[in-house]
């Protein structure tokens, strides 16, 4: 994509490749591997093809090759190198340099023949927790280290929700659900939008031949009474990543207690990172806390 201009800062590379900024400097001088540009002030900034090129050269450099060969050896060859030694063990960095260039270009295609490649020799659980989580972790860090900007968060999640979507609507298609008269609500409660984690959950569950349903980000308990007055053996479950938001997390379980189980307790289900803040000898039976989604796939 020409027109979106590409320009990094040694830090960037440094959070990018995971080489450190002294590191580059030492290569740069030494070896002459990256070209960058100046400013008026004299501070590197370094084009999309630099962190390409760095990428791949941490790469080999990770596999034993030491930078005074590399250096040696022209673009073409250090690519084809890098084809040759990617098994699968390695597989999965190589893939997450690949969606974290595509998210820096929006670059849709590079995405989809990254996803593609992976589809041919995996499934998408496996991809799903092989690649994606370790990538959106990263894709955290560097958000956090202001590496990339909330535009770019954005791009690359809703790149991977459209394929969580797609997953889900084969399973759909194909799996028969089980003749099991629980329904499980996944839900995120009000202004929780993080919805990633919750509709891979969905997907698990659909997989396992359970009825599932996910009713959105930032839903109100108040509305599960239309719910509640046509399925009576319901099963909740919620992700909570950053809500309820200036409330304590106790609050919200006694919210949902008072408003969801007033007839019958029913089970809750609570993952992410909030959830760490509850303290578990206060739970009601009812109520249960996973620690990853891993380990709740092994229940189903």
């Amino acid at each position: 994509m020409e027109h979106i201009k590409q320009s990094f800062s040694i830090k960037d590379l440094e959070h990018l490749s995971g080489i450190k900024a002294h590191t580059i400097r030492i290569w740069e001088k030494r070896y002459n591997i990256l070209d960058p540009e100046r400013t008026d002030t004299n501070i590197r900034t370094y084009n999309g093809d630099n962190l390409q090129k760095l990428l791949n050269i941490a790469f080999l450099n990770s596999h034993g090759y030491k930078i005074s060969r590399i250096s040696k050896m022209k673009e073409p060859e250090i690519n084809d190198l890098v084809k040759r030694i990617s098994a699968s063990s390695s597989e999965e960095n190589r893939a997450k340099n690949s969606f974290k260039l595509a998210m820096m270009n929006f670059d849709d295609r590079l995405f989809q023949r990254t996803y593609n490649k992976l589809k041919e020799k995996r499934s998408f659980r496996e991809l799903f927790h092989d690649v994606f989580l370790p990538l959106l972790e990263e894709i955290g860090m560097l958000w956090q280290t202001d590496t990339i900007k909330p535009i770019h968060e954005h791009y690359i999640v809703e790149l991977i929700k459209q394929k969580i979507y797609l997953n889900i609507a084969e399973l759909k298609a194909e799996v028969p659900q089980k003749d099991d008269e629980n329904l499980y609500v996944l839900f995120l409660p009000d202004n929780e939008i993080h919805d990633v984690g919750i509709l891979y959950l969905n997907y698990e569950l659909l997989k396992a031949g359970k009825n599932a349903i996910y009713l959105g980000p930032s839903l109100p308990l108040d509305n599960m009474d239309y719910l509640m007055k046509i399925h009576s053996n319901l099963i909740f479950v919620s992700y909570l990543t950053v809500s309820p938001v200036n409330t304590n997390i106790h609050e919200f379980i006694k919210d949902f207690q008072e408003k969801i189980c007033k007839e019958k307790d029913h089970e809750f289900y609570l993952f992410g990172q909030r959830t760490k803040e509850i303290d578990k000898s206060k739970l009601s039976s009812n109520l249960k806390v996973h620690d990853s989604i891993a380990n709740f796939i092994n229940t189903l």
